[in-house]
C-alpha cells in the first residue's frame, strides 16, 4: 500500500477522533482512493496507534456512507460519480448560503478575529503547498463560520458532506496557485459577514462552492 501523508497524532483528543480526522484529510485530498482495499493493521502502523481506534474510526465512516467494509480484508472508499458530486454541492449550497446570510452581522468581534487568523493560516498553508494544513484549516474556517448561524445540527451535516466530497489532483492545484486563490476567497467572505452584508456573503459563498466543484473535484483522466 502507498504510504499516506497523514497528520501527526497528539494527546489532546481521543485517538478515535484523531484517527477519524486523519482519515477525513486523506479522503478529502484523494489519498485514499476508490477501488483500493485498506487494511486496519496497515493504517494503524502508519498512524503509530493500535488497531482498535482505527477500526472504530473506519466504522464511523462506514455509517456515513463514505467507506464500505470488505469482509476479511478491510475497507474501501465508496466511489463517487460526477452526478454524486453535483448533488453534494447542490445540498451544500442549500445549507451554507442561507447560513452565512444568517451569520452576517451576528458574529462577535472575537469570533471574527479567530476566523481571520484561521483564514490567514489557510492562505499561508496554500502558499507553502502544505495540503494537510490547508485542508485542516479550511475545515475549521467553514465550520466555525457556519456555527455563527446558531444551528449545530447544520454544522454536523455540512462536515459530513465535506468529507464525502473528495478532492482530486490537490497537489497540482497547489502548484499552479489555485489553492491560494481559494484561500483568499475565505477572507473576502469573512469581510462581507463581518460588515453585515448578507447579500454579498451569500454570493461569495455560492461562488466559493462552485469553485470547489468546478476547479477541485476533478478526476485525473
Amino acid at each position: 500500500m502507498t504510504s499516506l501523508h497523514l497528520p501527526e497524532l497528539s494527546g489532546r483528543v481521543s485517538l478515535r477522533e484523531q484517527v477519524a480526522a486523519a482519515l477525513r484529510t486523506a479522503l478529502i485530498s484523494g489519498q485514499l482512493q476508490p477501488g483500493v482495499t485498506y487494511s486496519i493493521p496497515t493504517l494503524a502502523e502508519q498512524l503509530g496507534v493500535s488497531a482498535t481506534p482505527v477500526r472504530e474510526a473506519m466504522l464511523d465512516l462506514v455509517q456515513q456512507g463514505i467507506l464500505a467494509a470488505v469482509p476479511n480484508k478491510g475497507f474501501r472508499v465508496v466511489e463517487l460519480t460526477d452526478a454524486d458530486l453535483d448533488a453534494l454541492t447542490e445540498v451544500r449550497r442549500m445549507l451554507e448560503v442561507p447560513a452565512v446570510e444568517r451569520a452576517s452581522g451576528a458574529l462577535r468581534d472575537e469570533s471574527i478575529a479567530h476566523l481571520r487568523a484561521v483564514a490567514e493560516q489557510v492562505r499561508e498553508a496554500a502558499a507553502q503547498g502544505d495540503l494537510v494544513g490547508y485542508l485542516e484549516g479550511d475545515r475549521e474556517f467553514h465550520l466555525a463560520l457556519l456555527a455563527g448561524a446558531g444551528n449545530p445540527r447544520l454544522v454536523d451535516i455540512v462536515d459530513s458532506l465535506r468529507t464525502q466530497s473528495r478532492l482530486y489532483a490537490l497537489g497540482d492545484l497547489a502548484a499552479d496557485g489555485t489553492l491560494v486563490t481559494s484561500a483568499e476567497e475565505h477572507l473576502a467572505l469573512l469581510d462581507a459577514v463581518a460588515r453585515g452584508d448578507a447579500g454579498s456573503a451569500a454570493d461569495l459563498m455560492g461562488h466559493h462552492l462552485d469553485h470547489v466543484r468546478g476547479s477541485w473535484a476533478k478526476r485525473d483522466e
